[in-house]
């Protein structure tokens, strides 16, 4: 089979772009070479990839169940890359950590810091996803080690527990007049909210206890980032739900204003799986070592 560097960086741009013609530029292809190498991989295969419509292609069952080796291919020759420039620096191993920004900004950061203390010679790579990507990630090895929510926890790896948080309600005091809570989910039920979208936790979160009280929850207005949130928020277009440590660091100011939540709904714990294979043993058992024995 002929599948070399060229043919799975544009088998992962004709998914994305949804295009041939787009892919074979991302790729700098002409488009009757990319096309033929597409085509010579389905023969190969025997399976076709991608349906061809009037108007761009979509990835077919056999595609999609298919595209998963091409992303661990992928992954494999960008790890490749930068672990021997990692080496030729004189690194004693690489390690990549994936974690949902929550975490990142309000314990990873500080421990990967420790990490780099104690042996200064292991080169890290950070990847920033939400719980769900992250363990997609572990399962195709094309990270190390990741942190995840554990309500979110669907890998059959062992995990330990890592650090806790819990979410507070955030809103701009000109907007709305809420007292000095804890606001009940009752409360919270009535506001609008500004929330994380598909694929996170907090999301997760305010799905399950809705559901709880009989209710569905209008996810009308969501956003990809904290900071898209609190930008939201700012303007009066609903509450937001977020980590006090997040908060206090995008709201140095405190222009908004905290709330605590009552209940325990709103408690977080993460957890942390580790997957060998790819990186140097020693340097992910250190690692692995350092974040939860900090």
């Amino acid at each position: 089979m002929k599948l070399d560097s060229i043919t799975v960086r544009l088998l992962l741009a004709i998914a994305e772009e949804g295009s041939i013609s787009r892919a074979a530029e991302t790729c700098r292809l002409a488009v009757a070479a990319a096309s033929r190498r597409l085509s010579e991989l389905e023969a190969q295969l025997g399976v076709a990839l991608f349906e061809r419509k009037p108007h761009g292609v979509k990835l077919t069952v056999a595609g999609e169940q298919l595209l998963r080796h091409v992303h661990q291919i992928d992954s494999l020759v960008h790890r490749l890359r930068d672990d021997a420039r990692a080496l030729g620096r004189g690194s004693e191993g690489r390690v990549i950590i994936g974690a949902p920004k929550a975490a990142i900004m309000q314990f990873l950061g500080r421990d990967l810091a420790n990490v780099q203390s104690r042996y200064p010679g292991i080169a890290l790579k950070v990847v920033e996803e939400n719980s769900k990507i992250i363990q997609q990630l572990l399962r195709d090895k094309v990270i190390d080690i990741g942190i995840y929510e554990q309500t979110l926890g669907f890998l059959n790896m062992p995990r330990h527990a890592y650090r806790n948080d819990h979410l507070a309600l955030i809103h701009h005091p000109g907007f709305f007049q809420l007292g000095s809570g804890p606001v009940s989910i009752e409360q919270l039920m009535d506001l609008p909210i500004v929330c994380l979208g598909r694929g996170s936790a907090i999301l997760a979160a305010v799905q399950r206890t809705y559901q709880l009280h009989g209710r569905h929850f209008q996810d009308d207005l969501t956003v990809s980032g904290f900071d898209t949130m609190l930008a939201l928020v700012r303007e009066g277009l609903g509450i937001g739900l977020i980590p006090p440590g997040v908060a206090r660091r995008l709201d140095p100011a405190g222009e908004l204003r905290q709330l605590e939540l009552a209940g325990n709904w709103h408690q977080r714990h993460y957890v942390l799986s580790s997957v060998e294979g790819r990186a140097q043993r020693l340097a992910l058992e250190r690692v692995v070592d350092t974040l939860l024995h900090p």
